[in-house]
């Protein structure tokens, strides 16, 4: 059948749906099986191992995808988050990078760029990584926090009491953690 390896997929996003994560895993491998150039397939099923904190086989599945269709942003996003998630930083760093050069656009890939740069005190890196970020999704309070968190790193104090009083118009309790964390010992 042509489309067989879309049954398998639907039947899989479904079984994950559902929480049924083995089932899951046998029809995301059939339609990768029915069509071995499904990368979506592939990706999908990364996805599923990473939530399981099986990051050997997520790996796999990631850089299956991206055998497959090498320029695929979104795989080298989930490759640089799954080193990110193992304080491989510099990985992570490059992963986030590729990605944006097929995507500039893709704003979880600064994000999880700045918070790589961060981990590795990297702070002037990391804010102008979650500027861009902060600037394509303008109300995601991660990205505001960590901004202000980079900032406060670099003893910016204008530059944090923006962030706050930006933040404060639509994450008041996001707002506060990063009041506290950027006062905490200032007495």
């Amino acid at each position: 059948m042509k489309f067989e390896h879309w049954l398998y997929f639907y039947r899989a996003r479904i079984c994950a749906l559902f929480k049924l994560e083995d089932r899951a895993i046998e029809n995301y491998k059939l339609a990768l099986a029915a069509n071995p150039a499904f990368s979506l397939s592939a990706s999908c099923l990364g996805h599923l191992y990473a939530s399981r904190s099986q990051v050997h086989l997520a790996e796999q599945c990631f850089q299956q995808a991206l055998q497959i269709n090498p320029k695929d942003a979104i795989s080298h996003f989930n490759i640089g988050f799954l080193y990110e998630r193992q304080r491989q930083y510099g990985k992570a760093i490059d992963a986030f990078g590729v990605a944006l050069e097929l995507s500039p656009k893709l704003d979880r890939a600064w994000y999880g760029m700045g918070l790589a740069h961060a981990a590795l005190n990297q702070h002037e890196s990391a804010a102008k990584a979650l500027e861009k970020a902060a600037e394509l999704q303008p109300m995601n309070p991660h990205a505001w926090y960590g901004l202000g968190m980079a900032y406060h790193t670099l003893g910016n104090k204008q530059k944090v009491a923006e962030i706050i009083e930006h933040l404060n118009r639509f994450d008041p309790k996001m707002t506060q953690q990063l009041i506290k964390e950027t006062t905490a010992g200032a007495h």
